[in-house]
């Protein structure tokens, strides 16, 4: 009830002034993924302050020096009154020493004289400096902050659109910038729906690869990567809640752009997610993927490799399997393909594929003709990638994996151990479901969906400490605020319309869990 009141007394006193959204959003050098927007409104300053959930989410640190930067500056009697209530942008930009610096963005009032800054220049009022520069041939300041003993860089871009940013490297970066008018960098929200929004999420696909080559040292981490591969713009909107991050909205993919993997869900319709309750308790990370119509999909996904160019490979090797098993395996395998299938890694590294089939038990003869059995439910594939060609990308890990079918899932990992492991998860039911913490995390995202990325930040600490650079992972380990206060994170698709619904969710670690 209270953050419903807070949320109404935003809206009533919300200035809807200078919501020039695109134009702003235009000068943002193209280089980022993910801007966040709000308005530079007390309403918003007031909600937020002291939250744990936005300091945890970029660092206090980071927290403290904006929001020192926007009393000493922003608060100026004499820029206070062109800057309050207008949309205020931050963006994240990769460096070229595989580092990642915040860029700020915001347009001036009507009215606005940018002589104003100039008036400030060579005061030092209560600790700060202002001095003119020159930057790539934009006019621009440098603001020394005694408190911060740091140097902010800001230019006027064009018509009172002001950018600014802690690295001298990306004002550079945005001095250079000339938007392409004809390039469709992120996607645009009505003014309406933008004036009634807490805030926004600007996500662009395609510029994610750049800054997970910046985040992580190990470059073959498959940490969100069908992501990556996806040709897509989302908008999300903000819903607050004291303990969790709620972003909900639209990813449009782009038609001109060759397709992704994670394309061919967006031709279905939700369905309930079922498969994640026999994930393992030490699910790390996982990529699950849910179909309403399995023969559809597998009709897709064909269409998918012959554009890929796949498609001789794939006859090759099915060819192979039928002339010396007899089986037509791609056949025998869209039989009983039922509509989830998923993979996961544990925090021990560990990395399944749960299948679920309609027939289990028939099945498993099919698979034990084209294997070498150690027993009697375990055996090894005698062909490679069959999983890559049967259910697509997000299986190729499984190059010759192990396999055993229990009920009627098929599971498949790189090891004989590893399904043993597994084996006993299932007998024992240690499942992450299980889990007191995980059932509150999971009644905060979508029953239904079509694609649905999970992280437990605990359990993939180690394999965050082996693949994220060490700066990153240092600071994630050591702030005293910072991601290991979060339980989990989803991301999920939800087909609507050939495009995605889609929704962000992160929660906090509660104080009196165990986890």
């Amino acid at each position: 009830m209270a953050a419903i009141a807070i949320t109404v007394v935003y809206f009533e006193n919300l200035n809807t002034t200078g919501l020039h959204t695109s134009q702003t959003m235009s000068t943002i050098p193209d280089n980022t993924a993910l801007v966040f927007e709000f308005n530079n409104d007390d309403g918003f300053y007031d909600i937020f302050k002291g939250n744990k959930l936005f300091a945890a989410v970029i660092g206090k640190q980071q927290v403290n020096e904006l929001d020192t930067l926007r009393s000493q500056v922003l608060g100026n009697r004499a820029l206070q009154k062109f800057f309050t209530g207008q949309n205020t942008f931050i963006s994240l930009h990769p460096l070229k020493d595989h580092t990642i610096a915040l860029l700020i963005t915001i347009a001036a009032a009507k009215g606005f004289k940018p002589e104003v800054f100039d008036k400030l220049t060579g005061q030092s009022n209560k600790g700060v400096l202002v001095t003119p520069v020159n930057i790539d041939g934009k006019k621009g300041y440098t603001i020394y902050s005694g408190s911060l003993k740091k140097r902010f860089y800001f230019i006027n871009k064009d018509r009172g659109i002001f950018t600014g940013s802690f690295s001298k490297e990306l004002i550079g970066q945005s001095a250079r910038y000339i938007p392409n008018k004809d390039k469709k960098q992120f996607l645009k929200l009505p003014d309406q729906q933008n004036s009634n929004s807490l805030a926004n999420l600007y996500i662009n696909y395609n510029q994610l690869n750049p800054l997970f080559e910046a985040l992580f040292k190990n470059k073959n981490t498959d940490i969100f990567k069908s992501f990556k591969l996806l040709p897509a713009l989302a908008a999300l909107n903000l819903n607050f809640k004291n303990d969790a991050l709620l972003f909900t909205g639209f990813s449009n993919i782009e038609r001109d752009q060759p397709a992704g993997y994670l394309n061919l869900f967006a031709n279905q319709q939700p369905v309930v997610n079922q498969l994640k309750d026999i994930f393992p308790s030490t699910t790390a990370y996982s990529l699950s993927f849910a179909v309403s119509d399995p023969k559809k999909f597998k009709i897709n996904l064909s269409d998918w490799h012959i554009r890929a160019k796949l498609q001789h490979e794939k006859d090759s090797i099915f060819k192979k399997v039928k002339t010396e098993t007899g089986i037509s395996l791609i056949t025998e395998f869209n039989q009983v393909l039922s509509n989830e299938f998923a993979v996961i890694t544990t925090r021990y590294m560990e990395k399944y594929a749960i299948i679920a089939l309609t027939d289990g038990p028939a099945f498993k003869p099919v698979l034990k003709n084209i294997s070498r059995m150690t027993t009697d439910e375990i055996g090894q594939f005698n062909y490679n990638k069959l999983p890559f060609f049967l259910l697509g990308d997000a299986f190729s890990l499984f190059n010759h994996p192990w396999f055993m079918i229990v009920d009627n899932y098929l599971i498949l990992a790189n090891s004989e151990s590893e399904l043993k492991s597994y084996s006993d998860t299932y007998i024992n039911h240690k499942y992450q479901s299980k889990i007191q913490q995980y059932s509150q995390f999971n009644n905060l995202v979508a029953e239904r969906s079509n694609v649905a990325w999970y992280i437990n930040f605990k359990n993939a600490q180690s394999i965050l400490k082996r693949d994220l650079g060490d700066t990153f992972y240092h600071d994630f380990e050591t702030n005293e605020t910072g991601w290991k206060n979060f339980y989990a994170a989803s991301y999920q698709l939800i087909a609507a319309d050939k495009n995605f619904y889609t929704s962000f969710c992160m929660n906090l670690n509660q104080p009196d869990n165990p986890e």
